[in-house]
C-alpha cells in the first residue's frame, strides 16, 4: 500500500492511496467469507456456495464494495501512522480507480489558532444611562395598560379610538367574514387585516356604513386569498376613547400592592431598567471583546467544523421549537441547501469565537472543578418542582456534566478576557464611584441614591 500526501490546505490533508492487488484480493476473500454466511444462493446450503458462483449471483461490485469497507480502517490507520495525522473527524474516501485500486482521502485536521495580544486588548464599555425620559416612557406604557375605554358621542372616529363595528368581508361573492360588535383599535399604520384598512375607518360616525375595497398581496400567507380582491362592509356601532389614569400614588398602588406611593414605583422602574441595561451592555461588551480578539488572531480550521456548527444551529432552532424544518422551508420558499448557505456566516463566526476562547483557556490554564459543576447544577435546579431529583440525576450524567463544564469554562474564559480589556475602564468607574459616594453612605442609601437624586432635582425645578 502506497500513501501519498498530495497537498494540505484549509486544514485538510488530501491523500492518494494505491492499494496492491494482493491486499485487494485478501480483503475480497475476507468479504466473501463473511457475506456467504448471510446469503442464501439457490442450489447451495447457506455458507457453502463457491466464490465464483457467489460473485456471479451477487455481482463482483457488491463483493468489492464490502472489501473496500473492510480495507478503509486499515488504510486510515496506516495513513495516520505514516504522516502523523492529527485528525478531528473521519476522512472522506472516494474510489478513483478499481484496477489497480486507487483511493482518494480528504482528512480534516486539527485547527490552528495563533492568538493576538489579548492582554493588551482594550474595548470601551458603553455607559448605562437611565434618564427621566426613559422612566416616563415606561410609565406611559403602564398607563396604557391600566387605561379605561369610555364611549364618546357627537364625533367621528379618530386614530387610537376603539371602534365597535359590524363587519362583513366578501371575496369572489363568497362571505369570508361576518362579525357583530367586533372591537377594533384604529391605529395609524396598522397592517391588520390589510394595510390601509385602519385609515379608511377614520371619519366614520356611529350608525354610518362604508364599503372598503382592498387587494390581498400576491405573496399573502393564505394562498386561497393571495392576489384576490375583498370588499369589507363596515357599520360603525360605537366609538370609545382611551382614558389614561393620572400619575399618582393611587395609580402606583393600582399597578401593584407592593408600592405604597409613586416614588416606589419609579424606583422599581429605574432598578429594573438599569439591571436590564447593564446585562445588555455586559453581553455587548463581551461579544465585542471576543470579536476584537478574533480580528487580531489567525485561525485556520477544516470546513467540516462549519458543517457541524450549522447542524447544531438547525437542531437548536427546530428540535426545540414549534415549527419543523420542513414547514419552515416551505413557508420561506427555500431549500435546505439555501438555508445552510444563509447560516454559514453565523456558523463560521461561532466556530472562530469558540476556537479563540479555547486557546485563551489553554494559555491561561483555566480549569473547571467538580465543585463548580455541582454548584452550577444546584443553581440550575434550585427553582425546580417536585421532580428536582430526576433533573439533578439527568444533569449529573457524564455527557451533561461535560456540557456544563464547557459552559462554565467559556464563562470563566470570557471573564478573564474582559478583565484584561476593561482594566482601565473599570478603574475609571471605581474612581468616579468613590468620588460620588460619601465615606459614611450606607449600602441601602447607595442603592436608592438615583431615585433620591431625581426627586431632589424635581423639587429644585419646582
Amino acid at each position: 500500500m502506497k500513501i501519498t500526501n498530495d497537498k494540505t490546505e484549509n486544514r485538510q490533508m488530501y491523500l492518494t492511496i494505491e492499494v496492491e492487488p494482493e491486499e485487494v484480493e485478501e480483503s475480497m476473500e475476507a468479504a466473501y467469507k463473511e457475506l456467504v454466511k448471510k446469503t442464501r444462493i439457490p442450489g447451495f446450503r447457506k455458507g457453502k456456495a463457491p466464490r465464483n458462483i457467489f460473485e456471479r449471483y451477487l455481482g463482483r461490485e457488491s463483493l468489492l464494495e464490502e472489501a473496500v469497507n473492510d480495507m478503509l480502517p486499515k488504510v486510515y490507520e496506516k495513513a495516520v501512522e505514516e504522516h502523523k495525522i492529527e485528525a478531528i473527524a473521519q476522512p472522506e474516501f472516494e474510489i478513483e480507480k478499481l484496477d489497480p485500486m486507487v483511493l482518494k482521502a480528504t482528512v480534516p485536521l486539527r485547527p490552528v489558532v495563533e492568538l493576538g495580544d489579548y492582554k493588551s486588548l482594550k474595548v470601551e464599555m458603553e455607559k448605562v444611562d437611565i434618564t427621566d425620559e426613559k422612566i416616563d416612557a415606561v410609565m406611559d406604557q403602564l398607563r396604557h395598560q391600566w387605561a379605561t375605554w369610555e364611549p364618546v358621542e357627537d364625533r367621528a372616529v379618530e386614530f387610537n379610538d376603539l371602534l365597535v363595528m359590524d363587519v362583513v368581508g366578501v371575496v369572489d361573492e363568497k362571505e369570508m367574514l361576518n362579525q357583530k360588535a367586533a372591537q377594533y383599535q384604529v391605529v395609524e399604520g396598522q397592517t391588520f387585516p390589510l394595510p390601509g384598512f385602519s385609515e379608511q375607518l377614520v371619519g366614520l360616525k356611529p350608525g354610518e356604513e362604508k364599503e372598503i375595497g382592498m387587494d390581498y398581496p400576491a405573496d399573502f400567507s393564505d394562498e386561497e386569498l393571495a392576489g384576490k380582491h375583498i370588499v369589507f362592509t363596515v357599520k360603525a356601532v360605537e366609538i370609545k376613547q382611551e382614558v389614561l389614569p393620572e400619575v399618582s400614588d393611587e395609580f402606583a398602588k393600582t399597578v401593584s400592592a407592593e408600592f405604597e406611593n409613586l416614588q416606589e414605583l419609579k424606583d422599581r422602574i429605574y432598578k429594573d431598567m438599569k439591571d436590564r441595561a447593564e446585562q445588555q451592555v455586559k453581553a455587548n461588551f463581551e461579544e465585542e471583546v471576543i470579536h476584537s480578539l478574533a480580528d487580531i488572531s489567525k485561525v485556520e480550521f477544516p470546513p467540516i467544523m462549519v458543517v457541524s456548527e450549522t447542524n447544531r444551529i438547525l437542531n437548536q432552532q427546530f428540535q426545540r421549537g414549534n415549527q419543523s424544518l420542513e414547514d419552515y422551508l416551505k413557508s420561506a420558499n427555500k431549500t435546505e441547501e439555501q438555508l445552510r448557505e444563509d447560516l454559514k456566516p453565523s456558523a463560521e463566526h461561532r466556530v472562530i469565537h469558540s476556537l479563540v476562547l479555547g486557546k485563551v483557556a489553554d494559555d491561561e490554564k483555566i480549569e473547571v472543578t467538580d465543585a463548580e459543576i455541582d454548584a452550577e447544577i444546584e443553581e440550575m435546579t434550585k427553582n425546580s418542582n417536585e421532580k428536582k431529583e430526576e433533573l439533578v440525576k439527568f444533569l449529573n450524567e457524564p455527557q451533561m456534566r461535560e456540557s456544563i463544564s464547557r459552559t462554565i469554562l467559556t464563562r470563566k474564559t470570557v471573564e478573564k478576557l474582559t478583565e484584561y480589556a476593561a482594566v482601565e475602564k473599570k478603574a475609571e468607574l471605581s474612581e468616579a464611584s468613590n468620588e460620588e459616594k460619601p465615606a459614611d453612605e450606607t449600602e441601602d442609601e447607595a442603592k436608592t441614591k438615583p431615585a433620591k437624586a431625581r426627586k431632589k432635582k424635581k423639587e429644585e425645578t419646582e
